[in-house]
């Protein structure tokens, strides 16, 4: 009689990330799928969940517990650096998870990591979180960490128009800016690592709504190659939006898995990359999760598994009124059987 070997689900999705064999189609995010109905369900809330590392961590739990995916990500929010460098910071509350920061520095030499800032609140309820899941956890489920990238960070910490006009009227300014940034990435990324994380998200916002594929190109790519080499761990790269035109130039980036948009077709994804990347996503937020069906969902998930997504999930950070059901719908995946190899 023929054993069927399951495989746990941290291996399963670690799988998928790095491309390799699976027994079922892994799922999960590396980006937010906190909902309120699980801040209820967990007795864990926003804003306070962004800055308690314990009240993170049970609420981060849910994706696995009440959602069933293979991975745990405790890092729901885009901010933790730079409220921790000294930007002004709008938790937001359970229903709303803001973002409104005031950009701190006006010239790339003014970017300072202070000595204590692991320490500070938003940084260390991240770390603590991490540590508490990978020990409740680590055996069997993915940790993910996540981190903003120097374009984002860019964009927070200086701020978006200032930064986006520059690559036009100073791009060395922008280039000084990048290097002296990429050192809150890879340290922050570093951390999470030896706090237990598994893989880092490195979330960096260079969507084709506000650049082009060129200035990716000339501006970010190498920071990424650069990154990827520094953090030596499994990696996925998160850009919202339209990334199509771009897909050439991140299947060069070091990253084991990219993390795309509904905006992309994953039909056009997966022919596009050619197995020189995983893909990861890209269930539709603002239709489909939050005013769709469950049948919805699950149609939406299974095109983009037949398609050859590695791991199926959200498109993004989901809105804090998606509905439980909703999401559990894209974990139904599983149980479609996987894509003939090759195909």
């Amino acid at each position: 009689m023929e054993t069927v070997y399951r495989m746990t689900p941290k291996r399963r999705f670690l799988a998928g990330i790095l491309g390799g064999r699976v027994d079922q189609a892994p799922v999960g995010s590396v980006t937010s799928v906190v909902n309120v109905e699980q801040m209820e369900a967990t007795g864990a809330f926003f804003p306070d969940a962004h800055l308690a590392g314990r009240a993170m961590a049970q609420l981060a739990a849910g994706a696995h517990t009440i959602l069933g995916y293979d991975a745990i990500l405790p890092y729901a929010s885009v901010s933790a650096e730079a409220a921790a460098l000294g930007c002004a910071m709008d938790w937001g509350d359970r229903e709303n998870m803001r973002v409104s920061l005031a950009p701190i520095w006006s010239d790339p030499e003014q970017v300072e990591i202070p000595a204590d800032f692991s320490e500070r609140a938003p940084i260390r309820a991240i770390l603590d979180a991490t540590r508490i899941l990978r020990a409740q956890y680590g055996d069997r489920v993915a940790i993910v960490g996540k981190v903003m990238g120097p374009w984002t960070l860019a964009y927070h910490l200086h701020g978006i128009q200032d930064f986006l006009s520059e690559t036009l009227t100073d791009p060395e300014r922008v280039r000084r800016f990048l290097d002296a940034l990429q050192e809150i990435t890879v340290l922050f990324g570093r951390a999470q690592i030896e706090a237990g994380a598994d893989l880092l998200c490195v979330a960096d916002h260079a969507t084709g709504d506000l650049i082009s594929a060129a200035m990716y190109r000339e501006f970010l790519l190498p920071h990424h190659q650069q990154i990827t080499q520094r953090l030596g761990c499994p990696t996925v790269l998160h850009i919202c939006g339209n990334t199509l035109d771009r897909l050439d130039d991140i299947c060069h980036s070091g990253f084991d898995c990219f993390h795309f948009d509904s905006r992309v077709d994953a039909k056009d994804a997966t022919e596009r990359v050619a197995g020189r990347i995983s893909l990861m996503g890209n269930v539709n937020n603002p239709e489909v999760l939050l005013h769709g069906t469950p049948d919805e969902v699950l149609a939406q998930a299974r095109y983009a598994q037949q398609a050859g997504v590695r791991v199926i999930g959200p498109e993004c950070a989901i809105p804090l009124a998606t509905p439980t059901a909703n999401l559990r719908a894209i974990a139904r995946v599983a149980a479609e059987p996987l894509p003939a190899a090759g195909g």
